[in-house]
């Protein structure tokens, strides 16, 4: 079965897992010492990421190692960037109307205060 990256990256617990190793390989040991879950917990959600070619898994001797293949995030931020050229539209145009409404609004002059007399 072949998963959405938008599925797997869903889940908070499979981002820590990407951010883990994505500058570096590590076995499904070292992975799950990070979480405060079972192993077979932690192998679930690397199947998830497996399965959306978001992680390949590498055997070393008795070791099986996560390797980061971050590839497929691209089609993440390509689809974010179609919004955020939207947002900065919107929010160029409120600060141009903000500034305008500036402009037309004088500034008032300082009052002078009575002085007390003693």
């Amino acid at each position: 079965m072949r998963r959405d990256v938008f599925q797997a990256i869903a889940d908070p617990t499979r981002r820590e897992i990407i951010n883990l190793i994505a500058h570096q390989s590590m076995n499904l040991n070292t992975i799950a010492e990070n979480f405060e879950m079972s192993r077979p917990a932690i192998s679930q959600h690397i199947k998830i990421l497996t399965e959306c070619g978001l992680v390949t898994i590498h055997q070393q001797g008795r070791e099986r190692f996560c390797e980061a293949k971050l590839e497929p995030l691209q089609e993440v931020s390509k689809f974010i960037e179609q919004y955020r050229a939207m947002w900065h539209q919107k929010l160029d145009a409120l600060e141009s109307y903000l500034l305008l409404l500036q402009k037309k609004k004088k500034p008032k002059g300082l009052k002078k205060k009575n002085k007390l007399k003693k």
